[in-house]
């Protein structure tokens, strides 16, 4: 197919997006598996909307994370420095591969596991300051800091860095339009800081995962500097991200659907597969990580050329009726495995077990504190954060009893 037979890029307003991907996307959805769109960098993209198409190209190994693969005048992304910009979310294999292998062993679900119970005694000392409050915000208070507890424990980050930590993260993953420098700024910052980290390990290695990683790098030399700093800068943030939004989201559905949540409350067996539930429902990424076609290949019956951005619709395959039956409905006894909201085949999160861990003890946590507790404000008037990239509240409001 040659770019002068290109259908014609179908402009999507960008604020409706905001407000709600779902019926956005599941409009698309359900006119055709795959549009071609302007995408909110301005630039024309194929969206692929049903849940078959979308795990079928998730594990493409033809449908390539490396932007080298992207037509010149294509995708521009995001502008990192060498140092953070080698990492798994830019790789194919080998090099995926390699990378991948080494720090798995971390996050393997016995791994996991064992790191339970002091989770949950952080999730419950975050609870204790907040007993004597008739009302806070659960994302500050609550769902923001025990993810960066946990992944900063993981990795060995000193306490006095979390606060510097998360403030360069959210200037990072929800850009300001209105202030440019806060992003460039933040990477400088997260640029220093890992640095230091680094070179302070190195220097006095301690029981973590970060001087593990150095370790490795340094007497192994399997990993470049730049991966080394790459790698943990994505375990970093993507540790922190994709958690609190999982955790907000879920306890957001959850208050929302006073039915859902009496059901959980009556059986806390359902935890599990309520937190599969939960992420399918209203996942942390509305959207897969971006892909370039290595050769012209057909999705969905659309011949997509090499290079073109290709982007896959999470929100619009998770509420696929040909998948999930009533998928508009938030079901805590449905079964949601297979759910795409923690990625799919080689590309499948590798904090996934993690993820899962730090949301289910969260949310009993939560549960078993506060029996009575309710949002502040109506749903619909919750504020989220401003990323088309990831779907997360800004604040969530929530009274301990009904006032």
């Amino acid at each position: 197919m040659s770019k002068a037979t290109l259908p014609t890029p179908t402009e999507i307003d960008s604020q409706e997006l905001f407000q709600d991907p779902y019926a956005v996307y599941g409009r698309l959805r359900e006119e055709h598996p795959v549009h071609r769109i302007i995408g909110t960098d301005g630039l024309p993209a194929w969206l692929v909307t049903r849940f078959d198409d979308v795990r079928q190209a998730i594990a493409d190994p033809r449908l390539s994370l490396d932007k080298r693969n992207a037509t010149p005048d294509g995708y521009r992304g995001m502008a990192l420095p060498p140092a953070l910009d080698a990492n798994l979310l830019n790789m194919d294999p080998p090099d995926h591969t390699r990378i991948r292998r080494l720090v798995a062993k971390a996050f393997t679900p016995r791994q996991v596991e064992r790191l339970r119970l002091p989770v949950r005694r952080t999730a419950d000392q975050l609870l204790d300051a907040l007993v004597e409050h008739d009302r806070f915000d659960l994302i500050a208070s609550y769902a923001a800091p025990l993810p960066i507890i946990v992944i900063c424990d993981l990795l060995g980050v000193p306490p006095y860095r979390r606060p510097d930590f998360r403030a360069w993260t959210d200037a990072l993953v929800a850009p300001d339009p209105a202030r440019p420098e806060r992003a460039r700024d933040a990477v400088a910052g997260l640029l220093a800081f890992f640095t230091g980290l680094i070179a302070d390990k190195r220097a006095q290695p301690t029981d973590d995962l970060l001087s593990a990683l150095i370790a490795v790098r340094d007497e192994e030399d399997r990993l470049s500097e730049n991966e080394l700093m790459s790698l943990v800068f994505l375990i970093l943030v993507a540790g922190y991200e994709n958690t609190v939004h999982l955790i907000g989201n879920a306890v957001a559905a959850l208050l929302d659907e006073p039915e859902q949540l009496a059901v959980l409350r009556a059986d806390p067996g359902l935890m599990d597969r309520a937190v599969e539930e939960l992420a399918r429902y209203d996942g942390p990424a509305p959207l897969a990580i971006r892909r370039f076609p290595t050769e012209d290949i057909v999705i969905g019956g659309v011949t997509v050329p090499a290079g073109e951005t290709v982007l896959l619709a999470l929100a619009a395959a998770h509420r696929d009726p040909r998948h999930f039956p009533d998928p508009d409905r938030l079901d805590l006894r449905r079964d949601a495995t297979g759910h795409l909201a923690l990625g799919h085949g080689i590309h499948y999160c590798l904090g996934a077990p993690l993820a899962r861990m730090e949301t289910s003890t969260a949310l009993t946590a939560l549960l078993d504190r506060f029996p009575s507790l309710t949002l502040a404000v109506p749903a619909r008037e919750l504020r989220r954060r401003p990323s088309m990239r990831s779907r997360g509240l800004a604040t969530l409001p929530v009274r301990t009893a009904h006032l």
